[in-house]
């Protein structure tokens, strides 16, 4: 059985000029089921759909999954168990689950790593070792990922590293 697949349709807004991209991600059932099952929820109920990268961090990640471009929360599911121990790493264009200093707290918001942050792996069962779940992995698109992760960024509200311009998720689409 092959693993589900979800396409991101990303609007990269700069000034006056808006460029579409997909990022299609390969999501890891096997490794992490509790994440990909979570992932799949929040795609196939249009959650994501108007959605932005609200945080991108240069040489670090780009995050998005949670907020509008009006910078609000959206309201999430209950949280899930974190995957982290599953043998995966956080690698370069891998997908991980974002959470607060909960380890177990992971709802809708996620990540993709820019570069290998090999320091948020699991290490131990501790709240410093739990690590960020990977749950996927972008199998093409790494070049709208590239072009998110060099966007202007400013502070908006209490939020640092928020695209100057919003880099708007318009649509998550299960293939």
């Amino acid at each position: 059985m092959s693993n589900p697949q979800v396409e991101l349709h990303i609007t990269i807004n700069v000034a006056e000029t808006a460029t579409p991209g997909v990022i299609t991600i390969e999501l890891d059932a096997v490794n992490a089921p509790k994440s990909t099952e979570n992932f799949l929820n929040y795609v196939n109920s249009g959650f994501y759909n108007g959605t932005v990268f609200h945080r991108v961090i240069k040489n670090f990640m780009i995050q998005g999954g949670g907020m509008t471009p009006d910078m609000k929360q959206k309201e999430t599911q209950a949280p899930i168990e974190n995957e982290a121990k599953n043998g995966l790493k956080n690698d370069k264009y891998t997908l991980a689950m974002a959470r607060t200093s909960d380890p177990h707290s992971a709802t809708g918001q996620f990540f993709i790593n820019t570069v290998d942050n090999g320091f948020l792996n699991h290490t131990s069962p501790t709240p410093q070792g739990w690590g960020y779940a990977v749950f996927g992995k972008v199998v093409k698109g790494e070049e709208v990922v590239d072009a998110i992760k060099k966007v202007r960024t400013t502070r908006k509200g209490f939020h640092d590293d928020v695209p100057f311009d919003a880099v708007v998720i318009d649509k998550a689409v299960a293939l």
